[in-house]
């Protein structure tokens, strides 16, 4: 086969590079030892077919090798998996396929040897090659370096940008078998100057100069493609001042999305506590609301077709992903349940009648008068935001990594099958979301960490341009049908951290420097407190605002972190941006923080033992990143990082470990039982049954406080160990803002005062002339 090589594959958060052998995700190398990668790029080679375990056999061992191929070929798939995330029950990346072999069945894009070059017509995907191991294992290979090491600079995965290329035809496995590469063996520091002894100097000399050319070329590129400053303040007005727009439930998913209809914006008002679908002239401000059937009282807007006519409906009458569409007339009235289909959001097809909906990680079609569905594609994660190009010739995304529900945008061309992430040059944040398309079909608005973005044009040639800079939070973009004008949700800043006054019963301000805070960690000694603030960053201050530090940099995304016994370091829930949940340990005056175990799974919770030599930690709900693993509480030994399982904890998550050391409570994965463990006589039993979230102890370990979430006024409630008495110490009745809809139980204070951080659940329609004054 001829045309330019392949030396790279990207995959959902991954990229294989075949030259080097080596596995990264979100710009960080992952461990996977040799043999493994290259059943991995054997599988890459033929993404969407079966690859037999007689071609694995052939394409990866040597003729003479003397093993258990079965065995062998099995393991190596074990590797692959746990590097990837993967499982065999629920398959993202490596299907098997019983007694025919192993399927890829995540999109791919091919990325060239020199991806600056144009793309070629067909570009050989290289597997390196065979490695001979007379008993099949890894034992003649040399050590692997340290899982996650840091993207080289230029890489396609640094967090400077994304290289990105069309996807192209992937060749067959025999034209592999003529075009191979090797991988470069591992060079000592002398012989690399050996190596470079021998160079001829000459031409070392015309080296330097073209290096050097790139680089200024690389520079000016860069300075050019630089995000354009929004010196000049577009014109922002808004529409309306006291229609509560209602933002949905607070969990990940859940996305709210608007329609226009002609001068009207659709979208769910609160009316007598319930979200109503509703029309918002954008004229006058007035609200109408939109009639829909019984059975989909409670619903969400997914689209609305392009005569303005017809609204995509998805039923939210119970909890589950996957809900029933429904197709509703704009002006109200009767509706159509679509047969036979869930999904968890769906689009008109450009051609107006047929349906594109996202089930489960799949795109799917079905037509006005058919019964059963079509694959449309197969995708790395669960898709929502389904938004067609007005000339129906681009599909854009948002895509969520079902292990870390990190938001991206991506593409899929009509006719196409292969999606591929949105090239958004010198973007630099890890989350971006719910974009919509301008009626040129040139400019692309889009949703990332509270604020909106421009993209104008397409590839590396587009120019990006942050529209809004806060106070105001601003949310789900909608385009008017003719002109520049956007429509979005303006959230007014959160009223900062509230702490519960006894005396007073109400909440209160808590001191103006844990304003921003979320989650919130007293030191024993009762002399520091630590918190996460609302920028998922960690600080640490004496409990009168003083010496106050910040410990941990931007590359780093912290969940919770928890004081150890002796108050000189921090165990923390983080992450890096786009990868899994682990936990790291951060000295209490700074400094690097270290990863305690180095998993591709989510690691979740760590609490100190009273003697502050080991934590247990649990994995993660569904609702913050899919386990591929089992779910159970674990202890880890700090000294010599053995992992324990503890008995008959399986599907419970969130332990917190009492000061006393006496007792572990978690929850369930429903959230609806505390369980409370005895450390002594190793014996579980069910405190409580109640919705519960974010559980903490009092400081006499006599107590456990938590957020009854799911009930009435979502109480916080002290449950007595080992008794299980319950009392409501607050709720939000106490909170005086008749905004908030519900609030993130942050902390305890030394006196027992629960310390909340309100989520006002509302907002405004405001809108952006993207034609500056």
């Amino acid at each position: 086969m001829t045309g330019e090589k392949v030396d790279r594959v990207v995959f959902g958060n991954f990229e294989a590079d075949l030259r080097s052998g080596e596995l990264w995700k979100s710009g960080y190398r992952i461990k996977l030892p040799r043999q493994p990668f290259r059943v991995l790029a054997a599988l890459l080679a033929r993404p969407g077919e079966v690859v037999t375990r007689e071609d694995l056999q052939h394409e990866v061992w040597a003729a003479n090798t003397n093993v258990d191929f079965d065995q062998a070929i099995a393991a190596a798939i074990n590797k692959i998996r746990e590097a990837l995330g993967d499982s065999a029950e629920n398959p993202r990346f490596v299907q098997t396929l019983t007694k025919r072999g192993y399927r890829f069945i995540a999109p791919v894009t091919l990325m060239p040897e020199h991806p600056i070059s144009p793309p070629a017509d067909s570009m050989p995907l290289v597997i390196p090659e065979r490695i001979s191991a007379h008993d099949g294992s890894e034992n003649n290979v040399e050590d692997e370096p340290k899982n996650l090491q840091a993207l080289p600079s230029g890489s396609p995965n640094a967090q400077t940008g994304r290289t990105q290329s069309r996807p192209e035809s992937v060749p067959t496995i025999e034209a592999l078998r003529t075009d191979r590469t090797v991988f470069e063996e591992d060079l000592t520091k002398g012989a690399l100057e050996d190596r470079f002894n021998r160079l001829d100097r000459t031409k070392f000399a015309y080296l330097c100069l073209i290096a050097i050319s790139v680089f200024a070329c690389a520079m000016i590129g860069r300075w050019l493609s630089i995000p354009t400053p929004n010196t000049t303040p577009y014109r922002v007005e808004q529409i309306t001042h006291y229609v509560p727009i209602s933002l949905g439930p607070p969990n990940p998913e859940s996305f709210l999305a608007m329609a226009m209809d002609g001068n009207r914006v659709l979208t769910p008002v609160m009316v007598n506590g319930r979200p109503r679908l509703s029309a918002i002239d954008v004229d006058t401000a007035e609200v109408q609301g939109i009639e829909v059937p019984d059975e989909i009282s409670s619903n969400s807007l997914a689209d609305i077709s392009r005569d303005g006519s017809r609204l995509l409906l998805r039923s939210q009458q119970s909890t589950k992903s996957e809900q029933p569409l429904w197709v509703v007339p704009s002006v109200g009235g009767s509706g159509r349940r679509i047969p036979g289909v869930l999904a968890h959001d769906a689009a008109w097809m450009p051609d107006g009648t047929s349906i594109l909906y996202a089930t489960g990680n799949d795109l799917a079609t079905i037509g006005p008068n058919e019964d059963s569905s079509i694959t449309y594609a197969k995708l790395p994660g669960r898709a929502f935001w389904l938004r067609w190009s007005p000339n129906g010739s681009l599909l854009r995304f948002t895509l969520f990594d079902p292990v870390t529900h990190a938001a991206a945008l991506w593409e899929l061309e009509s006719g196409s099958h292969t999606p591929r992430p949105v090239t958004i040059p010198n973007f630099i944040s890890s989350s971006a979301c719910c974009g919509v398309w301008l009626p040129d079909g040139q400019s692309y608005v889009f949703q990332s960490n509270d604020n909106l973005w421009q993209l104008e044009g397409f590839g590396r040639q587009a120019k990006l341009v942050q529209l809004t800079n806060g106070p105001l939070r601003s949310l789900s973009p909608v385009a008017a049908r003719n002109g520049n004008r956007i429509f979005f949700v303006g959230l007014e800043a959160p009223a900062g951290l509230q702490q519960f006054e006894a005396e007073r019963k109400e909440f209160r301000p808590a001191p103006a420097f844990l304003a921003d805070a979320n989650r919130i960690d007293f030191s024993r000694d009762g002399r520091w407190v630590a918190w996460t603030d609302l920028h998922e960053k960690l600080w640490r201050a004496h409990t009168d605002g003083s010496d106050k530090v910040r410990l941990t940099s931007d590359a780093l995304e912290v969940f919770l972190a928890h004081w150890s016994p002796d108050g000189k370091r921090l165990a923390a829930m983080a992450r890096k941006p786009g990868g899994v949940w682990q936990i790291y340990l951060v000295d209490a005056n700074g400094g690097k923080a270290e990863v305690l175990l180095d998993e591709a799974r989510n690691a979740a919770d760590p609490s100190w033992s009273n003697d502050g030599g080991s934590l247990v930690f649990g994995r993660e709900p569904d609702l913050m990143g899919k386990e591929n693993g089992s779910r159970t509480i674990q202890i880890i030994n700090l000294s010599t990082h053995r992992v324990e399982e503890i008995p008959s904890s399986e599907d419970l998550f969130s332990p917190r470990w009492s000061p006393d050391g006496l007792w572990i409570v978690s929850l369930t994965l429903d959230q609806k039982n505390v369980m409370l463990y005895d450390v002594t006589h190793q014996h579980w039993q069910r405190l409580v049954s109640t919705s519960a979230a974010d559980p903490i102890w009092s400081a006499d370990s006599k107590a456990i406080y938590v957020h009854a979430f799911l009930a009435d006024r979502q109480p916080i409630l002290r449950v007595e160990v080992p008794s299980g008495g319950t009392q409501i110490v607050a709720d939000l009745g106490n909170l005086h803002n008749g905004d908030v809809a519900n609030y993130f139980f942050g902390g305890i204070t030394a006196r027992g005062e629960p310390l909340v951080q309100p989520r006002v659940g509302t907002g405004n329609l405001y809108s952006l002339e993207l034609t500056k004054p």
